[in-house]
């Protein structure tokens, strides 16, 4: 019942909803974070996806969010930067999205200047070099929209349209968006076996001796396959772009990014902030030969003297293979 019976014209209450969570993400992790002034409700989540992929929101009505954020690249492109309106290049690579709802620290985008999935999408749409909008004017289209009033005053019992209204749509969509369903998320479910090989690569993985990468990017016991914290992994010997340390003013947050999860690797490519490799043999190579140090790097990054973990060309492909058990086709699939 979703009409009241005072007055069941005026009066809609939007229906209460609750996020899927996968089994392994019930087992393994807290809570999903929900705004107590945000909360979810089926209404909320399907206008909140409908603006995600209306054009409506951009200065000429040529792009949407899902421009940037195509749901079969597991909500990311596959440009190094991503063009605006204006044909304008940004200067980052845009993140995929999944799991946000356990991004418990509520940091979001490369360098975190983002305080909440809702200040987030504030950005996009006023931005110069994406979508080159002002929120007044967005707000204006979408009130004489044929549709949209009422699909707002069904969601949040108001007819009054502006970008609180709109970023809390869009971030109640986003929450819902989880990947969960990989190969190696069977495996650890005891649904399916990992390959010799993709084995081998998940010791590599977890090994401080040869890969040593779980320290940021998780392990079987963190599906998120992400801290969601912020690193200097020795890109450069000389930080041009400031990162984090931009965002805080702090010169020991200098070349600071943040951990991308590792899931669905397999559709994200180009990878890093500035998209600067093209594929995981040039990631891998780089942490096992091609570290950089600079005043701010990571102590996690533990070998730079030494260029990286100079792991063997076996243990390379063989990471690579454990890597790409983390995509989750489903996940990609299930927005036709």
């Amino acid at each position: 019942m979703n009409c009241s019976s005072k007055d069941a014209e005026d009066i809609y209450v939007p229906i209460p909803a609750s996020l899927k969570i996968p089994i392994l993400f019930q087992q393994k992790l807290i809570a999903p974070v929900i705004p107590t002034n945000n909360t979810l409700t089926e209404e909320g989540i399907t206008l909140g996806k409908r603006l995600f992929f209306d054009k409506i929101l951009s200065k000429d009505n040529t792009q949407s969010c899902a421009t940037c954020h195509d749901p079969k690249k597991a909500f990311t492109d596959n440009d190094r930067f991503s063009d605006g309106v204006d044909g304008k290049l940004g200067t980052r690579n845009s993140m995929p999205l999944f799991n946000l709802a356990w991004n418990f620290d509520e940091r979001f985008t490369w360098d975190g200047k983002e305080l909440s999935l809702e200040r987030q999408a504030l950005e996009p749409v006023r931005n110069l070099i994406e979508m080159h909008s002002k929120w007044v004017n967005v707000a204006q289209k979408i009130k004489e929209h044929p549709e949209y009033p009422t699909l707002f005053k069904e969601a949040f019992g108001s007819v009054k349209i502006d970008s609180t209204l709109i970023t809390k749509a869009l971030a109640q969509f986003e929450r819902t968006l989880i990947s969960g369903n990989s190969k190696f998320d069977r495996h650890l479910l005891g649904t399916t076996q990992l390959s010799p090989e993709e084995q081998n690569g998940f010791d590599v993985f977890m090994d401080e001796t040869r890969g040593d990468c779980f320290h940021c990017h998780g392990s079987n016991n963190n599906p998120l396959w992400t801290d969601n914290k912020f690193h200097n992994n020795g890109l450069d010997a000389i930080l041009t772009d400031l990162g984090l340390g931009k965002v805080t003013g702090d010169p020991n947050d200098n070349g600071k990014f943040k951990t991308p999860s590792i899931r669905n690797l397999k559709f994200t490519a180009p990878y890093m902030h500035d998209g600067r490799f093209n594929t995981l043999d040039e990631v891998i190579d780089h942490y096992s030969t091609g570290l950089k140090s600079s005043p701010t790097i990571d102590p996690l990054m533990k070998k730079v003297k030494q260029g990286g973990v100079n792991i063997s060309n076996k243990d390379k492909a063989d990471l690579k293979a454990f890597l790409l058990s983390l995509s989750d086709n489903d996940f990609v699939n299930s927005f036709n």
